[in-house]
């Protein structure tokens, strides 16, 4: 039963998770379209006959996969399922609203960085609780979905970034893309770029949550930790996108590029690398020139831990208990070994277990590097971070945008948004 308090504590929390939604963007789904189906006011009311679903792929109508696989899934579990499809912010507060008034949907689709939000508002229940397995999920793509010890759902399949490059131009300035093993080799290769003629990397570093989650695999490829966003590393992160602007490596257009205008920049064809996701796939084929991908390099080399995108199956609190037992086996057919891989090739995803990723690979080799920058990966609100993690996202990007624009030195950005997040997460 869903006590008065823990509704309180529900309301108490829509302002975190306002500020928690920006991933989406990260995650590349399409914020177009209108509602993908089903009944909006749908709920446990309807009997045991009929479940609802609530997904942030609005893209997606009754003659898609996705659909047809949520119906598919209902059929297995002997209920009609009532779907409907939300912008993941309206998603978010819908969510909220439905938990305050006691009307939540059987199964909720939720970003990754919102679960902890939610959950930590009495929103959701564990997978102790609602007897989800998730043993064969691997443990970095878990953690996004984590919160003091608990897990609050399972990943339905997750995106990341890495650095797409074009070959003709990387040729013209005789750079071999396998030497591009660190920040140094990486700087290296873009001043012979600039020297060809042609221009160095573009990326998003735009002053909302697209810009940290572009950031990130440079905070955390330096060793950097988001509880000391000043440190010497974290400093050294912010440096290195400042140089690059200041010796034209970059352009100064990042400043505002979100992750679409930071392609449409490389698709133009004169940048040899661009920072972009999984779900520019299809746009790079259509490019119109050869293009590689390699994973973000860590300062000193090796693959640097990427923000993971995607979302989380969950299953919402309800006052009658007795309708876990279904939901869960909607959840475990959507997020079963047969039918990840439908999904997470129709959402562009990368699958959360190695048996389905390994199936992916042999599809379409072109996915490996993917593969490895997600085994890579790290959650936003990994760490035991959760509701904190917007906290510290703002300020962060703040302090990106401060440097860049060259309004205060990488050190002094970064003390600022150190001191910021701290009295915030206090």
């Amino acid at each position: 039963m869903r006590s008065a308090a823990r509704s309180r504590r529900t309301a108490g929390v829509s302002l975190a998770v306002l500020a928690a939604v920006g991933g989406l963007a990260a995650c590349g789904s399409s914020s177009s379209g209108g509602d993908g189906g089903g009944s909006t006011s749908a709920s446990q009311a309807a009997g045991g006959g009929a479940y609802t679903i609530w997904d942030p792929y609005p893209q997606y109508d009754k003659s898609s996969e996705w659909v047809k696989l949520l119906e598919t899934c209902g059929t297995q579990a002997g209920v009609k399922v009532e779907r409907t499809g939300y912008d993941t912010s309206d998603l978010t507060n819908k969510a909220l609203l439905a938990a305050q008034q006691g009307n939540s949907p059987d199964v909720l689709i939720v970003d990754n960085p919102v679960v902890s939000t939610l959950a930590e508002g009495g929103v959701l229940t564990t997978t102790e609780e609602n007897k989800l397995d998730v043993s064969a999920i691997a443990p970095n793509l878990l953690a996004a979905g984590q919160s003091g010890g608990k897990t609050y759902g399972v990943p339905i399949g997750a995106n990341t970034l890495a650095l797409y490059y074009n070959k003709e131009v990387l040729k013209k300035a005789g750079v071999d893309v396998a030497s591009v093993k660190d920040w140094a080799s990486l700087t290296a290769a873009l001043e012979k770029v600039k020297a060809s003629g042609k221009k160095g990397i573009t990326f998003s570093a735009i002053g909302t949550e697209e810009g940290s989650f572009q950031f990130l695999p440079w905070f955390w490829g330096s060793g950097a930790n988001l509880t000391k966003l000043d440190s010497p590393e974290g400093v050294s992160a912010v440096a290195l996108w400042t140089d690059w602007l200041k010796k034209g490596y970059a352009p100064n257009s990042v400043i505002n590029n979100t992750q679409t205008t930071s392609w449409q920049e490389f698709a133009g064809g004169d940048y040899a690398f661009a920072e972009n996701g999984t779900w520019q796939l299809a746009n790079a084929k259509k490019a119109g020139f050869d293009y590689g991908i390699i994973p973000v390099p860590g300062k000193d080399g090796g693959t640097a831990p990427a923000p993971t995108g995607g979302e989380f199956v969950s299953i919402p609190v309800q006052s009658d208990t007795g309708r876990y037992a279904t939901s869960q086996k909607l959840v475990a057919c959507l997020t079963s070994t047969d039918n990840s891989l439908t999904t997470t090739t129709t959402l562009s995803y990368i699958a959360p277990t190695e048996a389905v990723q390994a199936k992916q690979v042999a599809a379409n080799p072109d996915l490996q590097v993917w593969v490895d920058a997600v085994k890579a990966a790290k959650g936003r609100t990994s760490d035991d971070l959760g509701t904190k993690y917007p906290k510290i996202s703002e300020p962060m990007w703040g302090a990106v945008q401060a440097a860049l624009s060259g309004s205060k030195s990488p050190q002094d950005a970064m003390a600022a948004a150190q001191s910021a997040a701290a009295s915030a997460t206090q």
